[in-house]
C-alpha cells in the first residue's frame, strides 16, 4: 500500500523537519557473515535511547550488497519492530532506495509495508541519465512513499546533480527532507539554493551528511536571494555514517546547536568542536586511503564498545586499511569529550538482551 505525508505520523514529521540526529544504521554480522539478530536489534535500542529521533536503514552504512544477500527486507523489519515508540512519539524511519525505478519502486514498497515513513533515494544507477529521467525516477518512487533526497559524494558511486535538478525535485510535493552528502561545499550550496528556489524550505528538511564538515553545516545560517525576497534557511539535523557511534553524545551537540541558533550566536567552545570532530571522521571514515575502509571503521568504534563482535562487512575484502586502527586509537585518545563510552557501558547489558 502507497504511503503519502499525510501518513506520517504527525509527531515523527514534525520531530524530523525541526532537525534531529538520524544515524545510518550498521549491519551486524557473525563470523561467518550472517545476520547478528541480537546485535542488529541492540545497535537500535541504542540509538533510540541514545535520543537519537529516527534511524535510516539500507543505506551506504547498512551496506548497499544487504540486497544481493537478501538481507533488505530482514534487516529493515528488524529495525523497523526494534525501533520502539520514544517518549515523545514514535522514531522517524528512513528506508535506503537504490536502483533503477523497477527496483527503486519495490524496495519503496517493502518499505512501506513495513510501516517506515520516507526513503532515501539513491541516484547512483543513473549515471549519464538526463535531468528529465532523472526527475521522473524521483516522481514515480513518490507515488509509492514520501522521499527523502540523497546528494552522494562521487567517491562512494555519488553522480553530479546540479542546481537545475535540486530545484525541480524541490518542487515535488512528496519530497519531504533531503540529505545533503556531495562533501563539496559548492555542490551542498547548489541543493541548498535549490530549495529556497522553489520554495520549498518550509515543506522540505535539510540534512547533512557532509560527514567532513558536520557541525559547521549545522551552525551555517544560509542566508539567500529570492528575487526580492531574503531566504534564511538552516541544515536541521545529521543523516550520518558517522553518526552511528557515540550518539548520545551527538544528540547532547545537536541541542547545543539548535540553542545557538535559536540565541543567534554561537560560542567559541562550540565552534572549536568542528575541526575535532571532522579529525575524528577522518579516522573513522579512512580519508587517507580514499574511504575504503569506512564502513569497518565505523564497526571498530562500536566493536570497541561492545556493541558489534567484530567488524565484518558482507565483502570480505572489506575491511580496516593499513594504519587505520592506530589513527582511531588516537583519535580517541585526543578527543575523550566526545564519546559516550560510559553510556554504553551501563546499557549494553540491557541492549544485548532477547
Amino acid at each position: 500500500m502507497a504511503r503519502s505525508v499525510a501518513d506520517i505520523p504527525e509527531a515523527a514529521l514534525a520531530r524530523f523537519r525541526a532537525g534531529t540526529v538520524i544515524p545510518a544504521l550498521p549491519l551486524a554480522l557473525t563470523a561467518a557473515r550472517a545476520l547478528d539478530e541480537t546485535r542488529q536489534r541492540a545497535l537500535s535500542r541504542y540509538y533510540i535511547d541514545a535520543g537519537a529521533g529516527g534511524l535510516a536503514v539500507g543505506v551506504h552504512t547498512t551496506q548497499f550488497a544487504i540486497r544481493e544477500a537478501g538481507l533488505y527486507e530482514p534487516v529493515l523489519r528488524l529495525a523497523g519492530e526494534t525501533a520502539t515508540d520514544r517518549v515523545d512519539g514514535p522514531p522517524f524511519l528512513i528506508a535506503g532506495v537504490a536502483g533503477r525505478t523497477g527496483q527503486a519502486v519495490a524496495e519503496a514498497q517493502v518499505a512501506a509495508a513495513l510501516g517506515y515513513h520516507a526513503v532515501l533515494l539513491s541516484l547512483a544507477a543513473f549515471r549519464g541519465a538526463s535531468e528529465d529521467e532523472l526527475i521522473a525516477h524521483c516522481r514515480r518512487i513518490g507515488e509509492e512513499m514520501p522521499v527523502v533526497g540523497f546528494y552522494l559524494q562521487p567517491a562512494v558511486g555519488g553522480v553530479p546533480l546540479p542546481f537545475s535538478f535540486w530545484r525541480r525535485f524541490a518542487e515535488l510535493d512528496t519530497v519531504v527532507g533531503i540529505k545533503i552528502a556531495p562533501f563539496d561545499r559548492y555542490a551542498t550550496l547548489d541543493v541548498v539554493r535549490g530549495v529556497a528556489e522553489a520554495g520549498a524550505e518550509d515543506r522540505i528538511a535539510l540534512y547533512t551528511g557532509n560527514d567532513d564538515n558536520i557541525l559547521l553545516d549545522l551552525l551555517t545560517p544560509w542566508r539567500l536571494k529570492r528575487g526580492d525576497e531574503t531566504v534564511d534557511l538552516r541544515i536541521a539535523g545529521g543523516l550520518l555514517g558517522h553518526w552511528s557511534v557515540w550518539v548520545k553524545s551527538v544528540v547532547t551537540l545537536l541541542d547545543r546547536v539548535h540553542a545557538a541558533a535559536a540565541a543567534g550566536r554561537v560560542d567559541r567552545d562550540l565552534l572549536a568542536l568542528a575541526g575535532q570532530i571532522t579529525d575524528c571522521n577522518a579516522a573513522f571514515f579512512d580519508v587517507a586511503n580514499d574511504f575504503r575502509g569506512c564502513i569497518a571503521g565505523m564497526h571498530e568504534v562500536l566493536r570497541r564498545q561492545g556493541l558489534l563482535e567484530g567488524i565484518w562487512c558482507l565483502d570480505p575484502d572489506e575491511t580496516l586499511s593499513p594504519g587505520q586502527a592506530a589513527e582511531i586509537d588516537r583519535v580517541c585518545r585526543d578527543y575523550p569529550h566526545l564519546n559516550d563510552d560510559s553510556f554504553v557501558a551501563e546499557n549494553l547489558e540491557r541492549w544485548l538482551a532477547p
